[in-house]
């Protein structure tokens, strides 16, 4: 009995509303596009997504290649607004490293 394991192509995956759902956001802010210099993109991502889920989805819907991605969570601060506590929201970024010679402009809508 021969067992061989498929490649799956990454490239082959249909555009899913799920991966929509994934990428909220492009992290536009001074730090962050220092990161272009080095083909680093930074996303505001979903709190459950994983670091394969954020792979494919920005493989998929910018056709580009992805070499890797480093997440971070960040935890919302604690904020006072006329004398009332508040918070503010948890949420996930996401540096992608895209291959070389490859381009995002996010500026511009999918």
């Amino acid at each position: 009995m021969n067992k061989r394991k498929e490649k799956k192509d990454t490239k082959a995956l249909p555009i899913t509303e799920a991966m929509y759902n994934v990428l909220l956001s492009p992290v536009i802010t001074e730090k962050a596009t220092l990161g272009s210099e080095h083909n680093q993109v930074t996303f505001r991502v979903a709190l459950a997504a994983t670091k394969p889920e954020i792979k494919a989805a920005v493989e998929t819907l910018f056709d580009v290649k992805v070499l890797s991605v480093n997440t971070l969570c960040q935890r919302g601060k604690a904020k006072r607004f006329r004398g009332q506590v508040g918070r503010r929201s948890n949420y996930k970024k996401a540096m992608v490293t895209l291959a070389e010679g490859q381009t995002l402009d996010v500026t511009t809508g999918i």
